[in-house]
């Protein structure tokens, strides 16, 4: 494949409205990473069909649940209090880089998963995100149509 995960999920995150709309998708319950990786493949016109998705979710899942999400949660419950604790905070900010660098493993994990899938089978984004998202309760249908749009202009 011919871009990294990575950097393209730091290209995409970087657009207009696509963070909001990865957090507000993530507080239904979506995998902002998988989100991410749908783009990605979609991009490079891998079809997307149930085994896909559901080899993706085997390795997001285990590694969000015990690695991502505990930082995540620490660093969320330090917010208020380290505001006021310059220490405390300094503390929150080496969580939040060890939050991130957990992602960028499972985005590593994640296209390796993906790598031997043929290319330019299919050009539907739409099929990607909704994918990913189906399992949310309320997948919010403007910030997946916001990513969409990202994507198109990256």
């Amino acid at each position: 494949m011919s871009s990294d995960l990575w950097s393209f999920s730091l290209g995409t995150y970087a657009r207009p409205g696509v963070e909001a709309a990865c957090l507000t998708l993530q507080s239904a319950g979506v995998n902002v990473c998988l989100l991410l990786c749908g783009l990605w493949l979609g991009k490079r016109g891998i079809a997307c069909n149930e085994q896909r998705l559901q080899q993706l979710r085997n390795v997001a899942e285990p590694w969000d649940t015990d690695v991502v999400r505990p930082l995540r949660a620490l660093r969320l419950q330090w917010k208020v209090i380290a505001t006021g604790d310059a220490e405390l905070n300094a503390l929150r900010e080496q969580v939040k880089a060890l939050e991130l660098e957990a992602e960028r493993h499972l985005l590593l994990r994640l296209e390796r998963s993906a790598q031997s899938w043929p290319q330019n089978e299919a050009t539907d984004l739409s099929a990607w995100l909704e994918g990913v998202a189906a399992n949310a309760a309320h997948p919010d249908r403007d910030a997946l149509h916001q990513l969409r749009v990202a994507a198109t202009g990256t």
